[in-house]
């Protein structure tokens, strides 16, 4: 009988308490999974340039050999690379230097033993805006 009773009072008065707790966070699953791994071995997933260039920075080549090696570990993900212009240019020079942004990363992943079949590569030009200098690589 008193055990129950202190039960009971146990379960009074942790209630509030309990109600007051921040919900877990999500468990990540599937391909949030995956993509929450593939950002925290490669250093993110935004690879910067040289001004408003398509020349990888010295931070970039690091990134990208991380990312390769993640890549080659996992030859069930698909990335796709966008990039992006700089604020500043033209659409029509923004589309091209967001294309060969893009290309020149997947060139390098590429170079860095990565299937070809593995990466694809498209420009958002202005229309999606990135950090400058940037392209952002999804996996899929």
């Amino acid at each position: 009988m008193i055990r129950k009773a202190l039960l009971a009072a146990a379960v009074l008065f942790a209630s509030p308490a309990l109600a007051q707790r921040p919900p877990p966070p999500p468990v990540l699953q599937g391909i949030d999974l995956l993509r929450a791994d593939f950002a925290a071995q490669s250093g993110g997933t935004t690879v910067y340039f040289v001004g408003s260039s398509a020349q990888l920075t010295p931070q970039a080549i690091t990134q990208l050999a991380a990312q390769a090696a993640w890549l080659r570990r996992h030859p069930e993900v698909v990335v796709r690379i966008e990039g992006h212009g700089d604020g500043g240019d033209t659409r029509d020079h923004a589309l091209a230097v967001g294309a060969r942004r893009a290309a020149q990363v997947r060139d390098y992943l590429v170079l860095l033993g990565v299937p070809s079949a593995q990466v694809s590569a498209m420009t958002w030009g202005k229309e999606r805006m990135a950090p400058p200098s940037a392209v952002t690589v999804l996996v899929r």
